[in-house]
């Protein structure tokens, strides 16, 4: 790894930083070995093919919904996966989500990049008019936003229990040459006892910014207005 031609660098730094950087390629390589361990998964279940609400970007309160899609009908063609970020308003949230929305700041900002491979998705139980008013709100010009109140989708995928209380989840789908829905992966903010918001941090780079720096993340925390 190439380092800098800082002078003055005292041995400890020294020896600190080559110890740091050496913990850097093994996690690089263990993140590589995961990538290679979920791209091996065998198929998923198939889904059902649920029918979502979308409409244009400038709904307005009290409008009929445009039209119905479909989940196999969210990818734009064959040989590509379709992910969709399963966001935290709707039901018992009754706000969106301020960190959600962070991380859909910065979906629509890569989305371009993204549509060169894959299809993307964003989902919410709120309903349509709400959900769009909040996009224009965040200038979320790239992407493609879907209601599913009326769905059990986030239910079924485990980002809504029963009381219609929200979880972020960011979900993978194949779709068959018969045209079958299959999930591949979910993964949420709470993996484990001692992983309970950070199972999606890979996702944002927020994050990794911050702890790039000497202070780290501290006690911030993500807000709809600054």
């Amino acid at each position: 790894m190439r380092q800098t031609n800082l002078t003055g660098e005292s041995a400890a730094y020294v020896s600190a930083r080559e110890e740091l950087q050496r913990a850097e390629i093994e996690l690089m390589r263990h993140r590589e070995q995961i990538a290679a361990l979920r791209r091996g998964l065998p198929p998923g279940p198939v889904v059902d093919d649920y029918a979502f609400e979308e409409g244009p970007a400038d709904l307005q309160a009290g409008d009929a919904p445009v039209r119905t899609v479909r989940l196999s009908e969210l990818f734009t063609r064959p040989g590509r996966d379709l992910v969709v970020y399963q966001f935290m308003f709707g039901k018992k949230q009754t706000e969106p989500c301020p960190m959600c929305t962070m991380w859909i700041d910065g979906l629509n900002g890569v989305a371009r990049h993204l549509a060169q491979n894959i299809d993307l998705a964003i989902v919410a139980a709120a309903g349509l008019p709400a959900l769009r008013a909040h996009a224009r709100d965040r200038k979320w010009a790239n992407l493609r936003l879907l209601s599913a109140g009326a769905n059990t989708f986030k239910y079924d995928l485990g980002s809504e229990d029963a009381e219609g209380v929200q979880d972020s989840t960011v979900s993978v789908f194949t779709r068959d040459d018969d045209g079958a829905v299959r999930h591949v992966y979910s993964v949420h903010p709470r993996m484990s006892d001692d992983i309970d918001q950070r199972g999606i941090d890979l996702y944002s780079p927020v994050w990794h910014l911050l702890d790039l720096t000497t202070r780290g993340r501290g006690d911030w925390s993500a807000s709809l207005r600054y």
